[in-house]
């Protein structure tokens, strides 16, 4: 008789390589935390003990703003009564190039999220489903299977599949040091560059996101600058992830490389490659309008052709460019993004600050770097990876560990902000602050400091058990009783 294991081996033999082999991804907590929201979603009403999505990167602050273009506007459908007439048109055949209307829009709205300092041509804009797909399509059109990209560190997740899975290609990790912010410096370009020669690895690229995820940082015009120089005198290729362009708050600054590149004299522009998407400035992932927007010829032209295996509908292209064109919106839309993400992450590390728990100063993205180092039974990912246990399965908050992201340092967690309504910020803080409470009280009876910092890491691996129903939850001042974000009829996030 046929066991079941050796069936299933049977059958994957079947399949190719691809199919049968595990280089989604998958096999990394980051994935996992996705897992057990999807099986235990949080609702305030019929599952108030459920697990929060502090997982997932996605700005859903505006709804309201969007949903009021949207109604205004129904001449921009055309599945409406309004919008009809234009239904032959743009439902019949399109080809690869898109929409004139939508990439025009679409170049405009790029140049406007870098303050208007860059002027992008509409001829080289590539469109794509999703900033995913737009980051495979860079990697077929620059490396060949068994190359290299190197990336720093601490990195999206997703990488790992969006540039390894079909494509073949290795990704080199650049290792970077919370001592100094998790700045990229040249020396740790070198190191990684000839690590991967020795390894031999051909590199033919540096992968940056600007603003980072998962850290919130922006880079400043030296950094970019010596990005820039670094690749150019390797004769390497760089490719700049930039989808958080327009989610700076604060103080912070985003600057472009398209910007840099205007004051570097001799730069090799047929090196310099941009991956845009409208998920996370817009806050409309479910759209997948990815952009690959390259100043080379032959990869505007490859992707181009490559761009039919995921191209954004017609129907898509069409409601875009209708919306982008209206600049009246387009200006608030990004003036209150900006607003209401500021006050979410005030809100979130005001809380945090009162609890006695770092993290990364950054004014960018929808997420903070939290540095949760002190809790550590020891200072390794093993530690690192039973804490997040207990967050996720005891806490129920799907926070994502650091070394899911490639950090070298165990301790840090990235969690996300804006995916949510304010009643259920307040709750993820909540629980936090019994969370932490409950190891206060535990190190109480500790005289030593020293004896007291050993307690607080231990005492979470013990049977913990945390109540969330105090009534008392922000009688003390801690956070905000008070939201800028108007209620949303999402109480829960959306994967």
């Amino acid at each position: 008789m046929v066991s079941f294991v050796t069936e299933k081996k049977q059958n994957l033999n079947l399949l190719s390589r691809i199919a049968s082999g595990d280089g989604h991804g998958e096999n990394s907590s980051y994935f996992d935390g996705w897992k057990a929201y999807e099986e235990n979603p949080f609702h305030p009403i019929d599952r108030p003990d459920g697990v929060i999505q502090m997982g997932l990167a996605e700005n859903q602050l505006c709804g309201d703003v969007m949903r009021k273009w949207v109604l205004k506007h129904p001449e921009a459908s055309i599945c409406t009564e309004q919008g009809l007439n234009g239904f032959s048109d743009i439902a019949i055949f399109q080809d690869y190039h898109g929409l004139p209307e939508f990439r025009q829009a679409v170049a405009k709205f790029m140049e406007k999220t870098r303050n208007n300092r860059v002027k992008f041509d509409p001829d080289r804009i590539v469109m794509s489903g999703g900033a995913t797909g737009a980051h495979e399509t860079v990697a077929f059109c620059l490396a060949n299977p068994g190359d290299g990209f190197l990336v720093p560190t601490p990195y999206y997740p997703g990488f790992d599949r969006d540039l390894r899975w079909r494509t073949g290609v290795n990704l080199v990790p650049v290792t970077c040091h919370s001592s100094d912010g998790f700045k990229i410096t040249v020396e740790a370009l070198e190191a990684a560059y000839e690590k991967a020669r020795e390894s031999n690895i051909p590199v033919k690229g540096l992968l940056m996101t600007n603003p980072s995820n998962p850290l919130g940082t922006t880079l400043d015009r030296e950094c970019l600058k010596s990005l820039v120089k670094f690749t150019n005198e390797k004769k390497i290729h760089l490719i700049a992830d930039e989808i958080y362009a327009a989610t700076t708050f604060g103080q912070s600054e985003f600057i472009s490389v398209a910007e840099v590149i205007e004051e570097i004299e001799d730069c090799n522009r047929d090196l310099i490659h941009i991956v845009y998407s409208l998920s996370k400035d817009m806050g409309l992932p479910g759209f997948r309008v990815g952009i690959v927007y390259s100043y080379n010829d032959r990869v505007v032209q490859i992707a181009r052709k490559m761009s039919s295996f995921g191209l954004v509908s017609s129907q898509t292209q069409h409601l875009i460019a209708k919306m982008l064109s209206d600049e009246d919106f387009v200006d608030e839309f990004i003036r209150e993004s900006k607003l209401r993400l500021a006050a979410r992450h005030a809100e979130l590390t005001t809380g945090l600050d009162g609890l006695g728990i770092g993290w990364l100063k950054a004014e960018a993205g929808l997420f903070l770097w939290m540095d949760l180092r002190n809790l550590l039974k020891t200072a390794t990912f093993d530690s690192e990876t039973e804490l997040w246990r207990v967050i996720i399965h005891q806490v129920k908050l799907n926070v994502s560990p650091g070394g899911s992201f490639h950090c070298h340092e165990p301790g840090w967690f990235r969690v996300c902000f804006a995916n949510m309504d304010h009643k259920t910020m307040e709750t993820a803080l909540e629980r936090i602050r019994v969370f932490t409470s409950q190891l206060e009280e535990e190190t109480k009876p500790m005289a030593s400091t020293t004896m007291m910092a050993k307690k607080k890491k231990k005492c979470w691996q013990s049977n913990l058990r945390l109540s969330f129903n105090d009534k008392r939850r922000f009688d003390d001042g801690f956070f905000s009783p008070h939201s800028p974000v108007p209620p949303s009829p999402l109480v829960r996030a959306q994967t």
